[in-house]
């Protein structure tokens, strides 16, 4: 069964409420920083992740549905995408797109079974 881009999967570990700002984020091969915000809204849960010097001190936006596992003792969030798949991903500006539902649309179509990758991991 296909779970939808935008709420954690039930394998891994989210408990609903949990402050994870300032976990590390890892991609599956290497850090790709630290979780800015996040939500944990129904059906619209997501973190935005502050990339540091990885990307030139962007953010990115990632939806729940990439993160395969938590580790609340080594405050990690592990995501089942390439650090350059995540680079690839649309543009994120947070003022323009966080509340914006055509954006939302647009990375959920890139994360997701339709995206460049078919929501596999390459």
């Amino acid at each position: 069964m296909t779970e939808h881009v935008w709420s954690y999967k039930s394998t891994a570990g989210h408990l609903a409420g949990a402050e994870l700002t300032g976990y590390k984020v890892e991609a599956i091969d290497g850090s790709i920083g630290k979780v800015d915000k996040h939500s944990d809204e129904v059906d619209d849960a997501y973190l935005v992740v502050d990339t540091g010097v990885w990307i030139f001190g962007k953010e990115v936006l990632l939806p729940a549905g990439t993160v395969v596992r938590i580790d609340v003792d080594e405050q990690k969030i592990f995501v089942d995408r390439t650090k350059e798949q995540i680079k690839g991903a649309p543009e994120f500006h947070r003022d323009k797109h966080l509340d914006d539902p055509a954006y939302r649309q647009e990375l959920g179509t890139y994360y997701g079974p339709g995206g460049p990758f078919g929501g596999r991991i390459v």
